[in-house]
């Protein structure tokens, strides 16, 4: 993968860009392409791209063009189909130039158009520019591997757009100023992600997944030409006509070949590709497969969490030793998270409120100090496949809320809730989330616990802004869910908000392309997506406890028995290191002291210092495993996240911590 950037002017007038601002953006993500430089510059617009040589090393250089050099494009991700893309496009009369799949991108325009999209298989984000009519097209992949952020700014009267595959990009430019917007910040202590298209930033949005930008300057006002348009959605069968699978054999053979499939193609590339390994089924059927596919053992990198009832190193091992692999180890632990945690909302950008989500940051390290930087992931299976706890409880609960207009379920919550000693929202807000979602979701459990916090630590400022406001109103959230299954309704949800705005970002592609790696995801291919989407939920989750069940009944025919059905264990890492450091009085966790003072809070004015303080105390007589433990753990990670968030890209004066806010000289210096 790589990272791109660039401007265009969105008037008629074709000005030059400023000069220097695009070449600032791309040095801002150099992280993301170490290898190699590109720039296209054209009245009214400048491209750039950062590249990550994998495919086609010696003469994949960006911007890339057609033959004839009239549709020129950026791009950033793998078009893992791209040997047999080529020879059709052949076919037709298309020539090719290089090596690279990133050709494949004009070519595509050139056939199809904006139908193009249909004919792109992998992880994308395209900038691309045809000179004939003066059109662009900014797109993102279906799943949201691949980032990218834009903002709209006037500039000596002129309208511009800036887009990046990340945020830093943008400020960098010296015309996009970080400032909070509130809704973002809402979004995080709702569904502790930034889903899109709204961030924590006023001002700049995000391209949601499967979705596109088609434009050409001059056309309309900047609201008009920056509409997001839908080019794939993920669709489920209306309820009751759903692939019932009665020949159970046919159905997991089928699944078993598509997903066969998918990691096979994830294996293509011109430098060697390695895998992530935990101690569950995802992980370990993906290496498993990979072995096959090479003709080889892969090798594997494991995250050992010191802490106990976390660590999946010796699983892991065991799956590595069966299947001849060589692990490497990276330990994380509390001092790794308070030591590094700056580092980590750095790379993220926004507030990070997972913590395991370090350990994935060093696991990708680890894969670059090795000398390696393409690695596999089992990222998505719990997604499509209904691996979360959460989805059992809603099932064994759903009973709650059979009735309509009985809302049984609210107030059995509101009571254990109270009993917990946890706050609780007014029902009449709870019931307008329930309708939009078309009926109590699995989601709305642990998102309604991450919610209590806006009443536990939000400021008397910002609870009157916003903590009566539901967040689901800015997800622009499908019509067609009310038809699904419920079940289904929860896959879609979890798709649309947990995987592409927190596990593809802060586990996925920031943490590991800020070492310069590239994240492959087999359960994210579009076959396998549209295989899982068509089959009954019983095929997903079985009973009560049985999750996953055709990917374990798949796992079965690749791994030991233990393995394939060993129970599902969240990756996590501690929550609490927060308060362990603070009663340690070690001078390892004084910026997380300095984050949380009253002269800090009182700063960002998010947050109620005297309810911070309780938290901390609170926590540290708290009873280990318990909901009201739990509920604190995510809140006050959640404050520290944001306030330490604030520090790095906002303020830059709330900790004795490098940020990355510019000095009032460079700032004039970077606007002139």
């Amino acid at each position: 993968m790589c990272g791109i950037a660039g401007m265009i002017d969105l008037s008629a007038a074709r000005r030059p860009a400023p000069r220097g601002v695009v070449a600032r953006m791309a040095r801002a993500i150099v992280h993301r392409g170490p290898d190699e430089d590109g720039f296209l510059e054209r009245p009214g617009m400048h491209l750039a791209n950062r590249r990550l040589s994998i495919v086609g090393l010696a003469d994949g250089k960006q911007p890339i063009s057609n033959e004839n050099q009239t549709v020129w494009t950026v791009f950033n991700g793998e078009l893992f189909d791209y040997p047999e893309k080529r020879k059709e496009l052949e076919g037709k009369g298309h020539v090719f130039r290089t090596h690279t799949d990133t050709e494949l991108i004009p070519h595509l325009w050139e056939e199809y158009g904006d139908k193009m999209f249909d004919h792109l298989r992998g992880q994308f984000a395209i900038c691309l520019w045809d000179s004939r009519t003066n059109e662009f097209i900014l797109a993102r992949d279906r799943a949201g591997i691949c980032p990218l952020f834009y903002a709209h700014r006037k500039i000596d009267g002129t309208d511009w757009l800036l887009f990046a595959s990340e945020a830093k990009a943008l400020f960098a430019s010296g015309l996009v100023t970080a400032r909070p917007d509130l809704d973002g910040i809402n979004h995080i202590f709702t569904f502790f992600a930034m889903p899109g298209p709204t961030t924590v930033y006023e001002g700049v949005s995000v391209v949601t997944p499967g979705r596109y930008m088609q434009f050409t300057p001059g056309a309309g006002s900047p609201e008009r030409l920056l509409r997001q348009r839908t080019y794939w959605e993920v669709n489920y069968p209306d309820q009751g006509h759903e692939d019932y699978g009665r020949d159970e054999a046919a159905l997991v053979k089928g699944f078993e070949e598509v997903l066969y499939a998918a990691v096979s193609r994830r294996l293509r590339a011109d430098v060697p590709v390695v895998s992530y390994l935990s101690g569950g089924v995802d992980s370990s059927l993906v290496v498993a497969m990979a072995s096959r596919a090479l003709g080889r053992p892969i090798p594997t990198f494991t995250v050992s969490v010191q802490e106990k009832g976390l660590n999946e190193e010796n699983e892991a091992l065991q799956t590595a030793k069966h299947l001849g692999c060589t692990p490497v180890v990276v330990k994380c632990g509390h001092d790794e998270l308070r030591a590094n945690y700056p580092e980590l909302i750095e790379a993220a950008e926004f507030p990070v409120i997972d913590t395991a989500c370090l350990g994935l940051m060093h696991l990708a390290r680890a894969v670059r100090n090795n000398g390696y930087k393409v690695v596999l992931t089992g990222e998505g299976a719990d997604e499509w496949l209904g691996g979360y706890p959460w989805f059992k409880i809603h099932r064994a609960t759903q009973f709650l809320d059979a009735i309509p207009g009985f809302p049984l379920g609210y107030r059995v919550r509101s009571l254990i809730l109270k009993a917990s000693g946890e706050p609780t929202y007014p029902a009449d807000l709870v019931y307008s989330v329930q309708k939009a979602l078309g009926g109590h979701n699995g989601w709305m459990d642990v998102y309604g616990m991450m919610s209590l916090n806006k009443i536990r630590f939000f400021s008397p400022a910002l609870k009157e802004r916003i903590l009566l406001q539901s967040a689901y109103d800015n997800l622009e959230l499908t019509p067609n869910m009310h038809r699904w299954h419920p079940f289904n309704r929860q896959m879609y949800l979890g798709a649309r908000i947990m995987l592409a705005g927190h596990l593809l970002a802060s586990k996925g592609d920031r943490v590991a392309m800020h070492s310069s790696v590239e994240g492959r995801y087999p359960f994210l291919d579009e076959d396998v997506v549209a295989y899982m989407a068509k089959v009954h939920p019983r095929w997903k989750l079985r009973g009560l406890f049985r999750d996953k069940y055709i990917e374990r009944k798949v796992a079965e025919r690749w791994l030991p028995k233990e393995v394939a059905w060993r129970r599902k264990v969240m990756f996590r890492a501690p929550m609490d290191s927060w308060i362990k450091g603070h009663d340690a009085g070690t001078s390892a966790d004084a910026w997380v002291d300095q984050v949380l003072s009253p002269e800090s809070v009182n700063k960002t004015g998010f947050f109620d210092h005297t309810a911070i303080t309780a938290a901390r105390q609170k926590l540290a007589r708290a009873r280990a495993g318990s909901l009201g433990k739990t509920g604190l753990e995510m809140g006050l990670t959640a404050v520290v996240a944001t306030q330490l968030w604030h520090h790095l890209y906002v303020s830059g004066d709330l900790a004795a911590l490098p940020s990355r806010v510019p000095s009032s000289a460079e700032s004039l210096g970077e606007a002139a």
